[in-house]
């Protein structure tokens, strides 16, 4: 289930002082998205993107490389837990591919600017609505249209 699989990724950063970021349809989610959930997509600071790994080794699905997927180019590695996969990215050099110009654009994560929310019964740290917004419109993916029409509806 994805709020267990969020929690064993929130105790887990939490317990090492690790600072995250939620992205994705789960901060969608967090604005007032409906969509279904299709995984839990998180960033962390690139000085402790190797101790993520160590930390959650035993749920490792896909180890962590870096490459170009579904807009995104960065370096990622993906846990399964209690059936959910859950994608933590570094923040260093990521970057979205900006379908308008097809151009990779890059992402500047500031650990700073979360707001904490409470979304499927655990409160994590999650991107700005601003933010969110601002690099789906320029993934402009069907999936990321959707989400900014139901933040926007929400908010």
């Amino acid at each position: 289930m994805a709020n267990t699989a969020l929690k064993w990724i929130s105790d887990l950063l939490n317990e090492r002082d690790i600072p995250f970021v939620i992205c994705g349809g789960l901060a969608a989610i967090a604005y007032g998205s409906t969509r279904a959930l299709n995984d839990i997509d998180l960033l962390v600071p690139s000085q402790h993107f190797q101790s993520v790994i160590d930390a959650g080794k035993e749920h490792i699905s896909k180890p962590a490389k870096r490459g170009r997927e579904e807009g995104w180019h960065l370096e990622y590695v993906q846990f399964i837990y209690d059936g959910t996969k859950v994608e933590v990215g570094n923040a260093n050099r990521a970057e979205v591919l900006d379908s308008g110009s097809n151009e990779w654009k890059e992402l500047v994560i500031d650990f700073s600017r979360v707001r904490k929310i409470n979304v499927l019964g655990v409160t994590v740290p999650v991107m700005r609505a601003e933010d969110l917004i601002q690099y789906k419109e320029i993934l402009d993916r069907a999936v990321d249209r959707e989400d900014i029409s139901q933040i926007e509806r929400h908010g």
